[in-house]
């Protein structure tokens, strides 16, 4: 695939940085974890691949805002562009050597996510894409899942709700076990909703989020064919933590399961 200027940016910038984080791996025994709350994990990875991205991006495009999980928001001189940053999600998995996390990365155009990468650099697996010019697994188009029946589908979830309302968490996670052929619940919302863009499941929901957790995979999921929504079938909203995504048939079916 032929990337624009601001792609190639993004994915060199991602995969530059990702080199440290594979090293990290390989020494999880070392690594320094701190405790943000129950079951939320910082490690020195984490820091340390966060300040290298903002360090890149900051010479590369200076005067664009950053929102980032540990640095939080640092407001730039272009108030039109925002890039939002996940610098490990699936912290606890990379913590246990589980190869199953990955760097996110989008940017924000006028309040609108642009573009965005999702880069597991143990499997050396690159998602990305661009409004309106399609979503790709290293240079191959993805196309969401096309199946039509709840019964005949795997669907992917988190524990992101479990914190909020872990009777409802479980209500929800037993209906969908009963209703579909699965689910997988793997620790990663980013690479869960790029998956789901890749076919590899053919629904994901999870509440309890933040913007950064979901940004790149949201459109991700979009230039692939699908659809997002609220848990309870309204307008998918950035910043309310709760989304269900799939393709436009399955939508209305997943979201009635859901319902409790």
């Amino acid at each position: 695939m032929a990337r624009t200027a601001l792609l190639n940016i993004m994915v060199n910038t991602v995969r530059k940085v990702a080199r440290g984080l594979v090293r990290d791996f390989g020494e999880v025994e070392n690594l320094q974890i701190s405790y943000k709350g129950p079951q939320d994990f910082v490690t020195s990875s984490d820091l340390r691949i966060e300040s290298k991205l903002i360090e890149e991006l900051n010479e590369l495009r200076p005067g664009y805002g950053i929102l980032s999980e540990e640095a939080g928001e640092t407001i730039g001189t272009d108030k039109t562009h925002r890039w939002i940053i996940d610098p490990i999600d699936g912290t606890l998995n990379f913590m246990h050597a589980n190869p199953h996390f990955c760097i996110s990365l989008a940017l924000e155009r006028e309040g609108k996510i642009q573009a965005g990468v999702i880069y597991n650099p143990i499997t050396d697996e690159l998602f990305e894409a661009e409004a309106n010019r399609g979503a790709f697994l290293n240079d191959y188009k993805l196309k969401i899942s096309g199946r039509k029946k709840l019964s005949d589908t795997l669907i992917a979830t988190g524990d992101g709700g479990l914190r909020d309302d872990a009777a409802l968490y479980y209500r929800r996670l037993a209906r969908a076990q009963n209703r579909t052929h699965g689910v997988r619940l793997a620790g990663a919302a980013a690479l869960d909703l790029a998956n789901l863009a890749a076919g590899r499941t053919d629904g994901f929901y999870e509440s309890g989020l933040k913007i950064w957790d979901v940004a790149a995979g949201v459109l991700m999921v979009q230039e692939a064919g699908g659809t997002v929504m609220d848990i309870d079938g309204s307008e998918f909203d950035y910043n309310n933590g709760r989304i269900v995504a799939s393709n436009p048939e399955l939508m209305p079916q997943i979201v009635e399961m859901l319902k409790i």
